[in-house]
């Protein structure tokens, strides 16, 4: 979600709007070019609930949703809120693209070396299902890579945009973080994506 320079994002709340498990932390990090910033939403962690159980949609419904009904304070357009996900939270991000209301759709999708073994598949790609953006890394210790494949595929064939990157080197869950190789560029490949959708347009 981008919030624009000149607006600092308002405080997040303490306490989730639901009793569900959202944990709200605030976080920024910067998306080039142009200097755009994006808000963070963390959903609740518990590894039980991403090992034992499926997915909890919760989470990602009741970020958007809140997000959306509150995009005035943000100074964001309630049509510009997508959801990224870094390997289990690529689980939760690909749970909802597939599972979702008018209220909860994401208008984009960013899955980051996600675990789709684990997600909650539903009845498939659906009718409105968002833009996707797939990354990962051929060398995952954990073997996600073919799983951003899939993806890739399901979405194609339901005649969905989708973009996939997969690098040579990287492993697993290297983000932000530096390694001096063709993966530390991840992010402006995700901003190039994001200016095709038409995301990055004032």
């Amino acid at each position: 979600m981008a919030i624009p320079e000149h607006k600092p994002a308002p405080d997040l709340p303490d306490q989730p709007p639901h009793p569900g498990a959202l944990v709200y932390r605030q976080a920024r990090f910067r998306l080039p070019p142009g200097g755009t910033e994006l808000l963070l939403i963390r959903h609740g962690e518990s590894q039980a609930a991403y090992l034992e159980e499926p997915f909890p949609l919760v989470d990602g419904h009741a970020a958007i949703g809140y997000l959306r009904k509150h995009a005035a304070e943000f100074g964001v357009k309630p049509d510009r809120i997508g959801i990224i996900g870094f390997s289990t939270g690529g689980t939760l991000a690909v749970s909802v693209a597939l599972n979702h209301t008018a209220e909860t759709r994401p208008n984009f999708v960013a899955l980051i070396y996600p675990a789709y073994r684990w997600a909650i598949k539903g009845a498939g790609v659906p009718a409105d299902a968002p833009p996707a953006f797939l990354l990962a890394a051929s060398d995952d210790p954990l073997g996600l890579a073919p799983e951003s494949v899939t993806i890739y595929q399901q979405w194609i064939a339901a005649g969905k945009p989708a973009e996939l990157h997969l690098y040579s080197k990287g492993g697993h869950g290297f983000g932000m973080r530096q390694q001096h190789l063709p993966s530390d560029h991840w992010i402006e490949r995700f901003a190039d994506w994001l200016d095709v959708q038409g995301l990055l347009t004032k």
